[in-house]
């Protein structure tokens, strides 16, 4: 652990409402620093460290290791507060979280050895595009994968990949799967970052292609989704880690509206003569993306505080309906692409004062039209949750907790 880490950590929150509090604080910050991180292409260090101190890093650890233990809800909210600073901040943030979740699906031994700071940072891709060939102990890595957001500042370095033997595709013992992948947790040093994130929008997430070449990975920091190792909570699910990527475009949305309201209130059309506020068109564009934003963060919230509550009391997500289980991810979807409706529609009314880099409308225009690129908010989740709700095959299974 840093000396960094150490000062965080004796300085750490410990409730949901204090996380919170600190995240909303920092937000004009990370606005201020908008330009700084946009030109580095990654998060200063600097940046990183008042992320730290805020919590985030934390939110998702429960009270086993002495975490705060934010439930879905909670830790939406602080994204949400987050990218209402700044939208690159904000999705390394919820990236790095995730590092509680993860820890859930490992052993609690090798959890608190790789794990000693509830501040740790995890990042990488999941999805198994390297090869990870069994050897005695563990298995040797090998791969490069792309979009490794936060990867210019993390701890460790999870990524997916299809495992081999004796240069065979390994099938899983139980015959599920013939061909096995898993995930595999490698420390950054271990890790070379290829430097090649130079993006439309998200610029400062630091979202590189990676390389790791033949590392050992002990069978202790191998995982897979559908093996609780430590203990049963409504975050040690196949899903967990998706949940609160969708507070990265409300949160915008949110700062857009605020922005374009305060605007509208100081600007006066000198061919009409007229208060801007008092013009038909901006009044009912501005009433009309309220209106989106309202239905669609309630969509969002309403969607995960129906899973919550199951989880919580228990259940497991097989107890949902099939209509409540779609919910999430069509909500995260739906969040992502009317935010950037919003942002669109937003930039429009106020013309050619978005156009300038100056403007935060300009930011959040590329930071939207690029995050909707995701995979989280694609036509795959759609059609998978599609499939769920009329017995169909879900091509991405995992958005429904379904493995």
């Amino acid at each position: 652990m840093t000396m960094t880490q150490m000062a965080a950590a004796q300085d750490a929150p410990g409730t949901a409402a204090e996380i919170l509090a600190r995240a909303r604080a920092l937000a004009p910050v990370l606005r201020e620093r908008g330009d700084d991180i946009e030109r580095a292409r990654r998060l200063p260090a600097d940046v990183v460290d008042l992320l730290r101190k805020t919590g985030v890093f934390r939110m998702c650890f429960g009270p086993e290791r002495g975490g705060p233990g934010l439930s879905t809800i909670e830790q939406l909210e602080v994204v949400e507060a987050l990218a209402y600073g700044d939208a690159s901040a904000a999705w390394c943030a919820m990236i790095g979280s995730n590092t509680g979740i993860y820890q859930n699906f490992l052993a609690p031994d090798v959890s608190l050895d790789m794990f000693p700071s509830l501040d740790t940072i995890t990042a990488g891709l999941l999805q198994p595009s390297g090869r990870a060939e069994r050897v005695p102990g563990g298995y040797r890595l090998t791969g490069r994968w792309s979009f490794g957001s936060g990867i210019t500042h993390c701890d460790w370095v999870m990524s997916g990949a299809f495992v081999f033997q004796d240069g065979e595709p390994y099938a899983s013992p139980d015959g599920s799967n013939p061909h096995e992948s898993r995930q595999f947790m490698v420390p950054s040093e271990q890790v070379e970052i290829i430097d090649n994130w130079d993006t439309l929008g998200l610029r400062g997430s630091g979202s590189c292609d990676y390389k790791i070449t033949d590392v050992f990975v002990p069978d202790g920091r191998s995982l897979v989704f559908n093996e609780v190792r430590g203990v049963p909570s409504p975050l040690a699910q196949p899903d967990a880690f998706t949940r609160t990527m969708s507070g990265v475009p409300l949160g915008v949305a949110r700062a857009a509206l605020d922005h374009a309201r305060e605007v509208v209130g100081s600007r006066v059309d000198r061919m009409l003569g007229a208060d801007w506020r008092d013009l038909y068109r901006v009044q009912t564009i501005i009433a009309e993306c309220e209106a989106d934003f309202n239905a669609t963060r309630s969509g969002v919230y309403s969607a995960l505080t129906r899973q919550w509550e199951v989880l919580a009391a228990g259940g497991t997500l097989d107890d949902l309906t099939a209509t409540e289980r779609a919910a999430c991810p069509l909500s995260w979807v739906h969040a992502f692409r009317t935010s950037r409706s919003i942002v669109n529609r937003l930039f429009d009314l106020l013309q050619t004062w978005s156009i300038n880099t100056s403007s935060p409308m300009n930011r959040w225009l590329r930071d939207t039209t690029t995050m909707c690129q995701h995979l989280t908010a694609q036509d795959r989740v759609n059609q998978s949750a599609g499939a769920h709700l009329v017995g169909g095959k879900p091509e991405f299974a995992i958005c429904l907790g379904i493995l």
